[in-house]
């Protein structure tokens, strides 16, 4: 056989497997000396390599074999001598990579030398080793080098440009560069924002050639600057190109003979939430919905959506379907106030779609709407519930991953039905079991965690169930194969929702044996999953019965502890593992640092864990607490390698004020000085670092955390919070930077003014956190040392109850006023500080009463009443316009709650000045009115014990008049009547 013919053949094996071109090339009995040949002479690298394993294999020791020329060749090409600058520019970005700050003072020639080589267009590898240097270096240019590093920005798109061209892989690794660039100094790229947006939106709809990775790069960086600067790209009018280039990936269909990841049936779960364009795509307008004020995002979205979902084209309607679900949880007061109904529609109608990708679709869209719309979307039960379960009954068992994702979307809507579930508890607990029992392990696990959720909203009703549902689990948990890992987890997470739900009374016999089966599983099985399940068993036991918990505190606390502390799953950046065969594996970064979900979840339900275990179990004071808390404080600071992820650090400041909490009642109940002083150094050490994290965390949801953290230890803790000098104003403070969108996370201090009154919806829930500290503070401290910072505080909450706001911010405005106003009755000053805000106040709370929607109605009636108590006399003046008004809304008001408020609020009227109340017309109006109360709430114990109490005091106080209308009553109501009188 000759040379050409064998180079031609080689050449036509381009597209074959490596494997069969092995076979190829040895099936053509070449020679060393051609194979050697084959090596130095094709274009083709794929046939150079191939030829290369082949010489492998046939010399191994014998190099002599191939002839000197063919030896120099190889060896030439084995060891290319690379430019000088090339291998410079190399040597300095891993330096740099490794340790970036010794080089800061030589910051300013290291751009300027970048901004030079960028240029040099024909030399890719050399733009590719500086790209790398200067995402290292990003975190610590200070702010000499912003202007030279906003200079380059222009120059860096080009060069990524051109190194698209020359090597895609060595392109997207560049790319992260801009990730560097927004996660440290995103005000560098605001002036280039549409540049950027521009270059990746290219990249995302330039010809097919270019690889999924480079494309997902491309839609990541999208979201990340969606996240960090929504309102520049809003400004800038990107919002519609960015939806242009989106919608076709999201509906794109997949190659011929293949399905989305998601859609494949035997497809690993944990494995679908892959990095597909298609999945990015999603994510894309999933941060958009986080980020941006729904109005905006709604104008040009939605005529996307709906042409998606009435095309003929299933992964059209799909992508319609997906958009609406990743909408829910960003833009969930929206729907729910202005399009809930025709969207619930839209999702209905599509679970009888012919095409399981649309069903699906459907089934997903339906649990996101189930998890973040309520609770109106149980408001359908009567609809929903039939449908689903007569899907569930039609179901396909044998299409596992069709069937998982229609229980994803039952489990989410049982989970929030309360009470509405019982009619169909029969039904639900016949189905499970059967599915419990059934041979496939995932039907199993998928039925156990069903009945998890229908004990969150079935509680105590599901008591009739119980014991088999225990015999069960118990089957499962003592099986420790490990085919049985997952649902063995599963089984444990249900077990601690029975824990919680059932009751004590059922449950408290079982806890000791819950409390050993979790320690004897963590000691026996080493997995992630496993022992945060365990965790979260020990501390749903500890609500039920926190005693069984404390002989084993130590061993529990002691494997917790290592939990935090492992760095088990956690990779440095760069550093690469060793594959079976060889091949270095790097695995991609958070933050400098990969952390596999497992563990991620682990650490972050172990301090959930923690938290809760310590303020349940009154056992603070031991020594084993300190070390946990010295744990938290470590895996709060932001970020650390142990667990880079915000979620951990969310719960570690969470668990932090339940230790305040914990330590706060173990004083109440040990009042020594010992404790008052332990608590107070706990609270030196928490709440400043809650306020640090206010102003500097950039996570929004960690931030709406810490807040939420700070507010439980305000009300726990009171005054006691409050003992450090200056405390008081950094707590007033904070809350004023956040209503005022001065902190990290709402991107303050930017380079934007923000006036505008529409934010997302995450944005307001951020504000609406801080305002619920004001009337804490308020009632923590005298009126006249609160009454300063109340000034401040006090334009920032009123200016959201204008009509230009949406119906939540209004909502919170005035109830809000009305939380404050009521913290002002009990505290030293009080009626003083009310007396002199009421003219402030009043126009805004009347404003409110006459407002279109029933919540801000029924907050700002709350809010009169509250200020007509915690006033009295000093608004005597006013009580005519009061009355006036309560009766003008009583006359037409349908909304309950409201009606009920508006008798409370005539109720405080007249405790705080009955002198300026008609007594005879408003009492005639306030019982007239309780034949408006749902027969259901008389029914409630609370309602016939206040009931009970009531007909005591007339009895007492009005005795004839009292007797004369006993006399009216029937003879069996009379014997009632006077038998509850009559106990004492």
């Amino acid at each position: 056989m000759g040379y050409t013919n064998t180079y031609h053949l080689c050449e036509d094996t381009r597209c074959v497997e490596p494997r069969a071109l092995h076979e190829l090339l040895s099936l053509c009995g070449l020679s060393l000396t051609l194979i050697s040949e084959l090596i130095v002479a094709p274009p083709s690298h794929q046939i150079r390599q191939s030829a290369a394993v082949m010489l492998r294999m046939r010399v191994k020791k014998h190099w002599k074999k191939i002839g000197p020329d063919h030896r120099e060749r190889l060896a030439a090409l084995c060891c290319p001598i690379p430019p000088p600058q090339s291998v410079g520019l190399l040597l300095l970005s891993k330096v740099v990579e490794s340790n970036p700050e010794p080089f800061k003072p030589h910051y300013r020639q290291l751009l300027q030398l970048f901004g030079t080589v960028l240029q040099d267009l024909d030399n890719p590898t050399a733009m590719y080793y500086s790209i790398l240097t200067l995402t290292a270096m990003t975190a610590y240019t200070g702010t000499e080098e912003m202007n030279l590093m906003r200079s380059l920005i222009p120059t860096l798109i080009i060069a990524l440009r051109h190194l698209i061209k020359a090597d895609q892989d060595q392109a997207s690794e560049a790319m992260e560069v801009f990730d560097e660039l927004m996660e440290s100094e995103v005000s560098i790229m605001v002036p280039h924002i549409t540049e950027i947006v521009h270059f990746c939106l290219e990249v995302r709809t330039r010809n097919t050639t270019l690889t999924d990775s480079l494309r997902v790069k491309a839609l990541s960086c999208i979201a990340f600057l969606i996240r960090l600067k929504s309102k520049t790209v809003l400004k800038q009018k990107l919002l519609n190109p960015i939806l242009q280039t989106v919608f076709p990936v999201l509906s794109a269909a997949p190659p011929p003979g293949e399905e989305d990841p998601e859609d494949e049936e035997n497809s690993n779960e944990d494995d679908t939430d892959n990095e597909s364009p298609k999945h990015f795509a999603a994510q894309v307008i999933d941060t958009m919905a986080l980020h941006m004020p729904p109005e905006k995002l709604f104008h040009q979205l939605m005529p996307l959506t709906q042409a998606c979902l009435a095309s003929d084209n299933p992964y059209e309607r799909k992508a319609g379907l997906m958009c609406l679900a990743v909408l829910a949880e960003g833009c969930a007061d929206h729907i729910r106030t202005k399009m809930l109904s025709s969207m619930l529609q839209t999702v209905c109608q599509s679970l009888s779609d012919s095409n399981q990708v649309v069903r699906s679709a459907g089934l997903f869209a339906l649990g996101q709407f189930s998890e973040h719309l309520q609770p109106e979307v149980s408001k359908y039960c009567a609809e929903l519930m039939p449908l689903l379960l007569g899907y569930m009954s039609a179901l396909n068992q044998a299409k596992i991953g069709h069937v998982t994702k229609a229980f994803y979307a039952l489990e989410n809507f049982l989970e929030n039905l309360g009470s509405e579930i019982e009619p169909y508890l029969p039904t639900l607990m016949e189905t499970m079991s059967a599915l419990s029992n059934a041979e496939n392990l995932k039907l199993k696990e998928l039925a156990v965690s069903a009945i998890g959720a229908i004990a969150n909203a079935a509680k105590e009703k599901l008591v009739p169930y119980f014991l088999p549902v225990i015999e069960s689990l118990k089957g499962f948990l003592t099986d420790t194969r490990d085919e049985m890992r997952s649902l063995q987890t599963q089984a444990l997470d249900t077990l601690s929702v029975l824990a919680r739900t059932i009751g004590k009374e059922v449950f408290s016999p079982l806890a000791a044996e819950c409390v050993q089966l979790g320690l004897n599983l963590t000691n026996a099985i080493d997995d992630p999953d496993l022992r945060r399940c365990t965790y979260s068993l020990f501390s749903a036991v500890s609500t039920v019965s926190p005693d069984c918990l404390n002989p084993h505190l130590t061993a529990i606390t002691t494997i917790m502890l290592l939990s935090l502390k492992s760095t088990e799953g956690v990779t440095a950046q760069g550093d690469t593992i060793l594959d079976e065969e060889g091949t270095d594996n790097v695995d991609p970064d958070i933050a400098g640092f990969s952390v596999e979900n497992a563990y991620i979840d682990e650490k972050e339900d172990t301090c959930d864990a923690l938290g809760e275990i310590a303020f349940n179990t009154g056992a603070f004071g031991q020594c084993v607490w300190g070390l946990a808390f010295v744990s938290l404080t470590m895996h709060s600071v932001s970020p650390s390698p142990q667990f880079p992820h915000e979620d951990v650090r969310r719960a570690a400041f969470v668990a932090m004020g339940q230790f305040c909490r914990a330590q706060h009642k173990v004083w109440q109940e040990n009042p020594t000085e010992a404790d008052h002083q332990a608590l107070q150094k706990l609270l030196g050490v928490v709440l400043p670092s809650f306020l640090e994290a206010v102003h500097s965390e950039r996570e929004r949801h960690v931030v709406m955390g810490v807040l939420e953290a700070m507010n439980a230890v305000l009300k726990a803790c009171q005054g006691e919070a409050l003992q450090s000098p200056g405390r008081l104003q950094e707590i007033s403070q904070a809350i004023r930077d956040v209503l005022k969108k001065r902190t990290v996370c709402q991107d303050g201090g930017g380079d934007e003014a923000d006036d505008d009154e529409q934010q997302a919806e995450y944005d307001a829930m951020l504000q609406e956190f801080a305002g619920e500290g004001i009337p804490l503070l308020a009632s923590a401290v005298p009126a006249e040392t609160f009454q300063p910072y109340l000034n401040e505080l006090l334009p920032l909450i009123m200016n959201k109850a204008k009509l230009s706001y949406t119906v939540a911010d209004r909502s919170f405005s005035v109830g809000t006023l009305g939380e404050i106003l009521q913290s002002l009755v009990n505290v030293s000053g009080g009626r003083a500080c009310a007396g002199k805000l009421s003219n402030k106040l009043l126009p805004v709370l009347v404003a409110g009463v006459r407002d279109s929607d029933s919540e801000v109605r029924n907050n700002s009636v709350f809010a009169l009443g509250a200020l007509a108590q915690a006033a009295g006399p000093l608004v005597a003046q006013d009580y005519p316009m009061m009355l006036s008004l309560f009766s003008n809304l009583l006359s037409k008001e349908q909304d309950r709650r409201v009606i009920d408020n508006l008798c409370a609020a005539l109720c405080r009227m007249i405790m705080s000045n009955m002198e300026g109340v008609p007594l005879e017309q408003v009492l005639y109006m306030h019982v007239h009115s309780w034949d408006v109360i749902p027969g259901h709430c008389l029914c409630l114990p609370e309602t016939q014990n206040t009931l009970v109490m009531l007909l005591r005091d007339v009895a007492q106080r009005h005795s004839k008049e009292f007797e004369v209308a006993m006399k009216s009553l029937p003879a069996e109501q009379k014997m009632k009547l006077t038998g509850a009188v009559s106990q004492s």
